[in-house]
């Protein structure tokens, strides 16, 4: 089953803009990647071009941090009294997502947020099927016990 170009993008988009946390710079990296992709007819060539597409997105990210010189303070915070609880609990769970291990935090982004399949996720890490569903659940657990709740994830 292949994928349109426009789920790819979106999916490649979400993946970046999890990790770098800004709109314009996920937009850049999501685009650069695409590029990279397409300048490159040997990438054209393998039928996994998502898992491709990943990787790129990834390393593109991994540049993008390494050339940050520090760490700025979200200026979109909404401050509507209404969404209190929703915003302390998407803070809540955004901080317990950055506890986890880099590779960790990666699995749950292609799994929950993606949706990919197992099978495209081993392939893209290299790590067997089995490994990634045992470690997809120890995460879950410790995400429960990081935000006190039973249901969360």
């Amino acid at each position: 089953m292949s994928l349109d170009l426009k789920e790819k993008y979106n999916k490649i988009y979400r993946y970046c803009y999890l990790r770098v946390n800004d709109r314009p710079t996920a937009e850049d990296i999501t685009q650069e990647a695409f590029l990279r992709f397409i300048e490159h007819p040997q990438y054209r060539d393998i039928d996994e071009d998502i898992r491709i597409l990943y990787t790129i997105a990834g390393n593109l990210c991994k540049d993008h941090f390494r050339k940050q010189t520090h760490d700025e303070l979200p200026e979109d915070i909404p401050d509507d009294s209404a969404d209190g609880e929703k915003l302390i609990e998407d803070i809540s769970l955004h901080a317990a997502l950055e506890s986890l291990a880099p590779e960790d935090r990666e699995l749950v982004l292609l799994r929950y947020v993606n949706e990919e399949p197992l099978g495209v996720i081993s392939k893209l890490l290299g790590i067997s099927r089995f490994s990634i569903d045992r470690r997809l659940k120890r995460i879950l657990a410790s995400l429960r016990s990081k935000l006190g709740k039973e249901d969360a994830v």
